[in-house]
């Protein structure tokens, strides 16, 4: 009878212990130290973030009010040859040096994994070029580098080779901030030998006992058992690349030449907003940009399942 009158005291919610003091001031100081946090999120975050949508619904030049368009933004842009030519460069430029920098960056991650001297510093001077390569100090620096009179010209005039200016050519001045973004390997890198730690040594010892090789151990043991390292390093890689600005503007001068060979959709995005003052046009590309990021990252997410292999 008495665990019966106990537990229909509980049911009641009589036999409960009141929080003490120090409990119930624990929501009032979480409330607080977040105060800061929320304040961001709204006044610097969710709020510009909704100005640029409705902006991108609008024709605004920074001079007058805002007039409602409707989608007038969003079709003038299937109408916009540079536009498209930016989303050209920019799919290039994301498609060919994101595999490139982790292709190197894993390499390299695996000779570090061996256990070399220093370890230390090695890893402090390769992840340097992904602290410093989206500064304007090193688009300037790879200006120079990859100009007529550059380094890379010197070097070929050892040769005898008669070099040009590499940033000056349509051809090849994408080329060389392709170079450069997979020049900032750092990262990722530290990523990749992170997980090349987190996998048993067991694994390559009963490969080895098998007869395998080292190259079949890397393709059959080391790439598998990495492949979610891999599709982390792959979204955020993606994400940054669509991104890239200060390169393109430094090389280019702000013009996205020669003849919008670097003209990348941001750097567009910029002209459009801050030489021309259209900012509904360039909001409605931003938020263009948005969703093919996103839809990107879906579709990677997406397609995760068949090549990316956990635990279970």
């Amino acid at each position: 009878m008495t665990a019966l009158a106990e537990l229909s005291r509980l049911r009641n919610g009589k036999g409960r212990r009141s929080p003490a003091p120090s409990e119930r001031g624990d929501g009032k100081a979480a409330v607080f130290f977040l105060a800061p946090w929320f304040v961001g999120l709204f006044l610097i975050t969710a709020g510009p973030l909704v100005a640029s949508l409705y902006l991108s619904f609008t024709d605004y030049d920074l001079l007058t009010d805002p007039g409602w368009i409707g989608l007038e933004n969003y079709r003038a842009m299937l109408d916009d040859p540079r536009l498209m030519n930016s989303l050209r460069v920019t799919f290039t430029y994301v498609g060919v040096s994101v595999p490139l920098q982790l292709v190197l960056a894993l390499l390299l991650a695996v000779v570090l994994d061996r256990g070399l001297r220093g370890l230390a510093l090695y890893r402090s001077v390769f992840y340097l070029p992904s602290l410093l390569g989206a500064s304007v100090a090193i688009a300037i620096l790879w200006r120079q580098v990859f100009g007529t009179n550059g380094l890379i010209n010197q070097v070929l005039a050892l040769f005898g080779i008669q070099g040009q200016g590499w940033v000056s050519h349509p051809d090849y001045a994408l080329s060389t901030l392709i170079i450069l973004n997979v020049w900032t390997f750092g990262a990722p890198m530290i990523i990749f030998l992170a997980g090349l730690r987190q996998i048993p040594s067991m694994y390559y010892e009963a490969a080895a006992i098998d007869g395998a090789g080292k190259l079949r151990q890397f393709f059959s043991i080391t790439i598998p058992l990495l492949t979610p390292i891999i599709f982390f390093n792959l979204v955020l890689q993606i994400i940054g690349a669509f991104q890239a600005f200060t390169q393109a503007f430094v090389v280019s001068g702000g013009t996205g030449g020669p003849a919008d060979s670097t003209l990348f959709y941001t750097l567009y995005l910029y002209q459009q907003g801050f030489r021309s003052f259209d900012m509904g046009y360039a909001s409605a590309m931003a938020w263009v940009l948005l969703v093919i990021i996103a839809a990107l990252t879906a579709i990677n997410f997406f397609a995760s399942k068949y090549w990316v292999f956990y635990n279970d």
